[in-house]
């Protein structure tokens, strides 16, 4: 089999994709790890970028204006010979699909509402797109369909460990 990276100079990129909570930021470091590569977390460059977290920058300026920054932020880093976490939302935009598309392989992490919930409601993080159940499960229904678009798929459930995924998902490329 021809090696994910044939060309260390290039830019093939992996991006994890999923709702949250799902492992992206758990399982990406594992793999990067793996694969000798770094681990890129897009919220926490756009963090970096705008100096304050996702939640504040959201109640800030908006849903748009957030998606409007991480799409060029996925540009900057989709160059990148890396494992990528894009946050759950990226996929929503055309354009972000087209630009993992072509700058990688997109490999959706398939956790069921019911485990990323329980995650969300267990996390320090605050996630203004997940105020309750009810509207959390309606992005995760609404999305479903553009994860499920992606090349290749890892189930997770409860009793994996973020290891065990990085291995399935070595496995698989």
């Amino acid at each position: 089999m021809e090696s994910l990276f044939p060309n260390p100079g290039a830019g093939a990129a992996i991006f994890l994709v999923g709702f949250m909570a799902c492992g992206k930021s758990t399982v990406g470091p594992q793999l990067g790890a793996k694969l000798a590569c770094p681990f890129i977390d897009l919220d926490r460059v756009i963090e970096a970028e705008v100096g304050c977290t996702i939640a504040e920058l959201i109640d800030r300026e908006g849903e748009a204006a957030f998606r409007r920054i991480e799409a060029d932020a996925l540009r900057a880093v989709s160059r990148e010979r890396a494992v990528i976490a894009p946050g759950g939302g990226a996929i929503t935009r055309p354009e972000n699909r087209e630009c993992m598309r072509q700058a990688g392989v997109l490999i959706w992490l398939d956790a069921p509402f019911e485990l990323c919930w329980s995650r969300i409601l267990a996390d320090a993080v605050v996630r203004p797109l997940a105020p309750d159940s009810r509207s959390a499960r309606e992005r995760y229904d609404a999305r479903l369909p553009l994860y499920r678009q992606a090349p290749l798929r890892i189930e997770i459930t409860r009793d994996k460990t973020p290891e065990q995924i990085a291995d399935e998902i070595l496995a698989l490329l």
